[in-house]
């Protein structure tokens, strides 16, 4: 059953399986020509582990998803043959890590964000457009539009901790940016998923626990 609202609360993925994840319904459907996507992930990766920490589903496509693995983080939409990757050195995930996405369809122009620190930009994606679908799962990969009747592969599983996902239908700046992962209030409230108020479902082993980080 649906349950409100994941304020100071952390997502625990213990060990990868195939039944196991936290969906959540956006406040406003993911029509998007541009996105920011922010969370805060740690993770203990081991070896070429990857894990899928966002995804979105538009029938039996994938129409908009984020992992990370041992060398990095990657970002994929809307049916592209091709994927956007941002290396990064591990072991940063170990410890909380920031993590933004920016992204416009008007310029392609894509970023990463890690900490508040931008990678270099990438185009990915100019022209396209993030299309109306299902509800966003967080921790597994979607493999149907409806998540009560997909399958699921445990190797694609996310095994650490996610809090603090939001979403935006635009571009923050820089500087507000920087604020989020100061974790200050000075910041445009998230109009497509908002972490304090999102209606979410949890399924499997994930545990919804207080979160006890100190900023």
């Amino acid at each position: 059953c649906l349950a409100g609202g994941l304020a100071d609360k952390v997502l625990l993925f213990p060990q990868k399986t195939n039944n196991s994840f936290i969906a959540i319904t956006p406040e406003k459907p993911l029509n998007l020509t541009a996105f920011t996507l922010c969370m805060r992930v740690a993770t203990d990766l081991q070896g070429n582990t990857a894990g899928i920490l966002f995804t979105y589903s538009m029938f039996i496509a994938n129409e908009f998803h984020v992992w990370i693995d041992k060398d990095g983080i990657g970002l994929y939409f809307n049916g592209n043959n091709d994927v956007v990757h941002f290396n990064l050195h591990p072991p940063l995930f170990i410890f909380r890590t920031h993590l933004c996405f920016t992204w416009s369809s008007s310029t392609g122009l894509t970023a990463a964000w890690v900490n508040g620190q931008r990678r270099v930009y990438q185009i990915y994606g100019k022209g396209q457009t993030i299309r109306l679908g299902n509800i966003v799962v967080l921790g597994q990969q979607q493999m149907n539009k409806d998540w009560l009747d997909q399958w699921f592969v445990a190797q694609l599983s996310f095994v650490g901790e996610i809090t603090d996902v939001n979403l935006w239908d635009e571009v923050l700046t820089a500087k507000e940016i920087k604020r989020l992962y100061a974790h200050t209030t000075a910041v445009k409230v998230p109009n497509v998923i908002n972490w304090r108020t999102a209606e979410y479902d949890k399924q499997g082993i994930v545990e919804v626990m207080k979160d006890d980080f100190d900023f």
